[in-house]
């Protein structure tokens, strides 16, 4: 892989319950609305569960990101091609934290401040309303 090994790890403030964030990372239907327009693939389950594997990106910059852990308050995710590596989420309320290591040429930590911004903005919007 041609690169630079970079890591970052941020942590957000949000007006969601634990459930609510769960659901917004580990939930299909919710994870295609807040990472749109990325694709995620075809024929996924409902929910995200270890081996699952999804495919986005756009261009050259495609990522394969396969489920090595989910639990009620983490999700982790072994990542290939634009970025080799790993990405970690946690949550609890009002709260969710990302921390992702990887080799890559992209700028690992600007698309991470992206997807927890459209996070959080996806979780206060539905804040309240089960998911």
């Amino acid at each position: 892989m041609l690169g630079n090994f970079q890591h970052s790890q941020l942590r957000l403030e949000v007006e969601a319950a634990a459930p609510v964030i769960r659901d917004s990372l580990t939930k299909i239907p919710q994870l295609r609305q807040w990472l749109a327009p990325l694709p995620l693939g075809e024929g996924l389950p409902e929910r995200l569960v270890p081996g699952v594997t999804l495919h986005t990106g756009i261009g050259f910059a495609t990522l394969t990101q396969t489920v090595d852990r989910v639990g009620d308050d983490h999700l982790r995710l072994i990542l290939s091609g634009a970025i080799d590596g790993f990405h970690e989420w946690y949550w609890g309320d009002g709260w969710v934290q990302s921390r992702l290591e990887g080799i890559s040429i992209l700028p690992l930590n600007l698309g991470q401040t992206v997807s927890l911004l459209k996070l959080r903005q996806f979780v206060t919007g539905i804040k309240g309303q089960s998911v």
